[in-house]
């Protein structure tokens, strides 16, 4: 029989769809087991209203069979079947699809769940076959017939022979290469693998003839040691029925903690679980999880966040990152949504309103059940804050604040007062009636920030102190600027926002003393003064502009070629012997007094955590004192 060409300009679109359209090979398997799942769904529909039609769902299956020594892989359904009219209208136009059509003609009845839509994943076979041959008998029928090509130059169809009703697809599969091994898609474990990642959840089960052993019966080899025969059987592949479709009644703790350790490969149980839908505009069902602890390289380059994406239980995405904003990149799972425009691939999303509906909604979910969680089960809160603790407070932070909403009420500080992890709203809920500010100080552990020197009148008034201790802690507060209409306040910072009572005021000769250290220091300092937050230290340093203390350490173990440097304030307590005998040395030995302030300010320098700019020179004022 002569050969008919491609409709549509076959030669070019044909090489379009094999060549530009598809990310990787392996998919042509993936888009063959949906066509042969759309084409039993279409016998099942009809069967709903045809009362001729007895639907059993154990008589429809798809089988996969490789043929290594012909080098062929055969694909096979027992769906509804194509006529020859089908298959030179669906197989012969590019771009034509029979599904399409048959839920247009469906349209007016809902639930039709059809997968293919768009009439080129079966061309998709044709980046691994050098020909393709298609065997397709229609329900109703007596007579089948073979649709066959070897690519843009045509197709022959022409009458088959075939039992029962279904269609069969056989790839011939293209000769090996140096870069392409086209013999792997005859072998078992890569075959399971494919129908693993992209149809497990195809509703019909996906069945082939698979190679096994067992020990031969009564037979002993050296040793004692059993023989072992050879022998196939019949396995199904897939799963068939995703866990995240059936009811939650039917679902226990376990149900997900297995499915969640099989899936990510997480030896812990998660510390929660999102199990949601919604229908209406838009639908989908996600199950989603919050992990305890962060994956080894979550916080480097290589971690990818996001969230797979199936389309009627079919994987579309293994990681569609605008699922999931930045803030919540720590989330695992899944999203299954057939409402979503999906490129002709079907490989990748066109961003779209549905998508952006969904993600939102989904944030709201996570961080309500992150708020659950934090209520409900402190302990595992706070450990999964201790993994994720930082992504959070860097969200606060990061492009300018644009999740700080998001986050705020999620982030933990460790109090000093109430010595635990407390939220904000924690914080804020617990202050004094007199307290207008949410005081935190910065250190490397809670025990150092606890010993600070400018912490000593703050705790006396009553206030409490928030620790941050990762150098990302207060670049996010200066994002959030308040919390709760409650600003931050640091307590080194110059002006701690309260008055003391009985302040002791600064004379003229106290100003000419300080006056004589700030030069003495040079520009070490911005200026020094008499202190109103020391109580028993003798000095401290505090910051005198935007730029802190802790933010100039971090912002210089960056690499860099200028460095940064805060507004430095040397701070002396006038109730301090100290300042006493700074005083009669102003008037007696000034010389001794500049060693004194050299002292006193390297003194507050590694009270801060700071390296002291000479060491020797330190070391050596130390010993003229003494």
């Amino acid at each position: 029989m002569a050969k008919k060409a491609f409709k549509s300009e076959s030669k070019r679109l044909l090489d379009l769809m094999i060549n530009a359209i598809y990310t990787h090979k392996e998919i042509f398997l993936r888009e063959l087991i949906s066509n042969a799942s759309d084409s039993i769904d279409k016998l099942y529909y009809i069967a709903l209203t045809d009362e001729n039609i007895t639907f059993h769902k154990d008589d429809y299956y798809i089988r996969i069979e490789a043929d290594e020594k012909n080098r062929t892989l055969t694909i096979s359904d027992t769906g509804i079947g194509m006529s020859k009219e089908e298959l030179e209208e669906n197989l012969g136009t590019i771009a034509k699809s029979g599904s399409l059509e048959f839920k247009k003609e469906l349209e007016h009845e809902e639930g039709h769940d059809i997968i293919g839509q768009f009439g080129v994943g079966f061309y998709s076979a044709f980046m691994v076959a050098e020909k393709v041959t298609v065997i397709s008998k229609k329900h109703g029928s007596d007579e089948a017939y073979q649709w066959e090509s070897e690519g843009a130059d045509g197709y022959t169809v022409t009458k088959s022979a075939k039992e029962n009703v279904g269609t069969k697809i056989i790839l011939s599969l293209k000769p090996n290469t140096e870069d392409e091994n086209y013999d792997e898609f005859l072998k078992e474990y890569t075959l399971r693998s494919i129908i693993k990642k992209y149809s497990d959840y195809i509703r019909y089960p996906i069945k082939m003839t698979v190679e096994k052993s067992r020990p031969k019966p009564n037979a002993e080899g050296q040793e004692g040691a059993p023989e072992y025969e050879t022998y196939f059987e019949e396995e199904t592949l897939n799963s068939m029925v995703p866990i995240w479709r059936k009811n939650k009644s039917e679902l226990t703790q376990e149900d997900y903690n297995n499915f969640y350790k099989e899936t990510f490969f997480d030896f812990e149980a998660p510390a929660a679980v999102i199990h949601t839908s919604a229908d209406g505009i838009t639908s989908y069902k996600a199950l989603l999880f919050l992990p305890q602890k962060a994956p080894y390289n979550y916080y480097t380059k290589e971690f990818e966040k996001g969230l797979a994406l199936y389309t009627n239980g079919v994987l579309i995405m293994e990681k569609c990152s605008d699922l999931l904003p930045d803030c919540f990149s720590f989330v695992r799972g899944l999203v299954d949504s057939a409402d979503l425009s999906l490129n002709i691939s079907r490989e990748m999303l066109q961003h779209d309103r549905q998508l952006q509906v969904i993600s939102k909604n989904l944030q709201k979910k996570i961080k309500s059940e992150l708020l659950k969680l934090m209520k409900d089960q402190r302990e595992t809160y706070e450990k999964f804050f201790s993994g994720f603790g930082r992504q959070l407070k860097f969200s606060v932070y990061n492009e300018f604040g644009r999740e700080k909403d998001l986050v705020s009420d999620l982030i933990l500080f460790y109090s000093v007062k109430q010595q635990k992890m407390v939220s904000l709203k924690e914080y804020i809920d617990a202050m004094a009636e007199d307290q207008k500010f949410i005081y935190y100080a910065c250190g490397e552990s809670n025990e150092k920030i606890a010993r600070l020197p400018q912490t000593e009148r703050v705790l006396d008034k009553g206030f409490d102190i928030l620790c941050f201790t990762d150098d990302i802690d207060e670049f996010a507060i200066k994002m959030l600027g308040e919390y709760e209409k409650k600003a931050f306040k640091s307590v080194s910072s110059d002006d701690l926002g309260f008055e003391e009572e009985n302040e002791p005021k600064e004379d003229h000769d106290d100003k000419e003393l300080f006056l004589f250290m700030k030069e003495a220091l040079g520009d070490k300092v911005k200026e020094v003064k008499k202190s109103m937050r020391l109580k028993s230290h003798p000095v401290c340093i505090t910051s005198g502009g935007e730029l802190s203390i802790e933010m100039e350490k971090v912002l210089n173990s960056m690499p860099a070629d200028q460095k940064v440097k805060a507004e430095r304030v040397l701070e002396i307590n006038p109730n301090h012997p100290v300042f006493e005998k700074m005083k009669v040395l102003f008037d007696s030995d000034k010389e001794k007094l500049k060693k004194y302030a050299e002292v006193l300010y390297g003194s507050a320098l590694l009270i801060e955590g700071l390296s002291l700019e000479d060491p020797i020179e330190f070391s050596n004022f130390i010993c003229d004192l003494l």
